[in-house]
């Protein structure tokens, strides 16, 4: 690769499983990031670094060109939008749902429920399609605290295995969305560094592929 290029990679288990696909794709940080502070790393590909930040900020940094590429969860294009960004490549990592979800028997009372979720936006959107008039609250974590406290009737938040909302005497209902990491270019860096940009892509559609 002839350009720099810059990678903003999501904190968590984003990072755990995009570095072997990095990897596979001639990219390794130079230490391991896991033991070390630091926020930016060089790695194995010359002019290529690393930069590691809150998922929530990878698309900024991206759209304004702090960093050239970034992996991100699908759930936060979606919540924040994705202008100013290209999304070639789902690279099929951390996949996950979003959902709403409820205490166990909940049924609707009244023409209006509470909605508790970091992602507003999605859940404006989704609840507004099914005609459901929905009193959003923004809340950062801890979703399943909500309908215990009274503070909510449903939460729309990421379900995995669904053990937290299992042990928190929750279920989940509908899904709102079908999430995976995607890897987001910036377009003005996809025209200048189009051909090393293009390389990565490649290289890391290959890695998706590969058995």
């Amino acid at each position: 690769m002839s350009e720099s290029i810059t990678i903003a990679l999501t904190k968590g288990r984003i990072l755990r499983e995009t570095l072997p696909l990095l990897a596979e794709a001639g990219i390794a940080p130079l230490e391991d990031i896991s033991k070390s502070r630091k926020l930016i790393f060089d790695t194995t590909a010359e002019g290529v670094q690393l930069v590691v930040i809150r998922g929530t900020d990878v698309p900024t940094y991206v759209r304004h060109g702090a960093a050239d590429v970034g992996v991100v969860g699908k759930d936060i294009l979606l919540e924040q939008g994705a202008g100013g960004v290209y999304e070639p490549l789902d690279l099929g990592i951390a996949r996950c749902r979003l959902m709403t979800a409820a205490p166990v028997g909940w049924e609707p009372g009244g023409s209006r429920i509470r909605v508790a979720t970091k992602f507003v936006n999605v859940a404006r959107d989704y609840f507004a399609r099914q005609g459901v008039h929905a009193d959003l609250i923004k809340l950062y974590g801890a979703m399943e605290l909500a309908p215990m406290m009274d503070l909510a009737d449903l939460i729309v938040d990421i379900v995995d295995t669904g053990n937290t909302l299992r042990a928190n005497g929750m279920e989940p209902l509908d899904e709102i969305a079908s999430v995976s990491s995607r890897l987001i270019v910036n377009k003005a860096a996809m025209r200048s560094s189009y051909q090393s940009i293009q390389s990565l892509i490649d290289r890391l559609a290959a890695a998706v592929e590969s058995p």
